[in-house]
């Protein structure tokens, strides 16, 4: 029989970032530690720094005498996200056309190429993902280190608004679809390397974006820890 494979904290993370921005757990949804730490097969006392870690990231609320939930903006919260990313994203983008190679662009063109092949697949949760990705190369690749550490705790944001608020959008839809397009018209301005339209379209997109969102949106059935993370309980593994 094969040894366990021990998680550290950091697996951890991970694994719960990426269910939580893959729309797997929806806002609100308790963290109740005994079943993540059943599910990871670990103690509690490595399930409370990865729950802290992600509060300090505002993507969990941890809230005295009841625990850590998944964080559920509110609209003001949500408006304030898309004021600051329009503040941001434009001086991103400029830094990105001045930093940015062939491999950086054509990795933006990857994006937009997987994202059109997940929402052509009806896959809207990966589509979302993809489209946080090709902000978050832009950031990256700007080399402005302040900025860039701030979109990536906006968009991790954006991805519960978008998935608390989101509008009922078939894939096929010109809704579902001006996402793409319009970061195909950014790509372009970017190869002719003009950031002043590049500034303008990254304007008019988050706008959009925002546009789209509805705050009237029913609750989602909160899903079991231990069939997302374990499929079976396994042996806690102590700190």
């Amino acid at each position: 029989m094969s040894e366990p494979v021990l998680l550290t904290e950091n697996d951890i993370y991970e694994r719960m970032v990426e269910t939580i921005l893959d729309h797997r757990l929806p806002p609100g949804t308790k963290l109740v530690e005994d079943r993540l730490a059943t599910a990871f097969g670990v103690s509690r006392t490595r399930i409370r720094p990865v729950l802290v870690r992600l509060a300090n990231e505002q993507i969990v609320t941890l809230t005295p005498n009841r625990g850590a939930t998944v964080a559920q903006p509110t609209e003001a919260e949500a408006r304030e996200v898309f004021e600051v990313r329009r503040l941001i994203e434009p001086t991103l983008i400029a830094c990105f056309i001045k930093q940015a190679g062939a491999a950086d662009i054509a990795v933006l063109s990857q994006c937009i190429a997987q994202e059109e092949e997940a929402r052509s697949a009806g896959d809207m949760r990966r589509a979302i993902r993809l489209s946080g990705d090709f902000h978050l190369h832009i950031a990256n690749a700007a080399q402005h280190q302040t900025l860039g550490r701030i979109l990536r705790e906006l968009v991790s944001r954006t991805s519960l608004i978008l998935m608390t608020y989101r509008a009922d959008v078939q894939p096929q839809s010109d809704a579902s679809r001006c996402g793409c397009r319009e970061h195909r018209a950014l790509l372009d301005a970017i190869r002719l390397r003009d950031a002043r339209e590049a500034a303008r379209l990254m304007g008019e997109h988050l706008a959009q974006l925002e546009s789209q969102l509805q705050f009237n949106q029913g609750d989602d059935d909160a899903p079991d820890l231990l069939s997302l993370f374990g499929s079976e309980p396994a042996t806690p593994v102590e700190a």
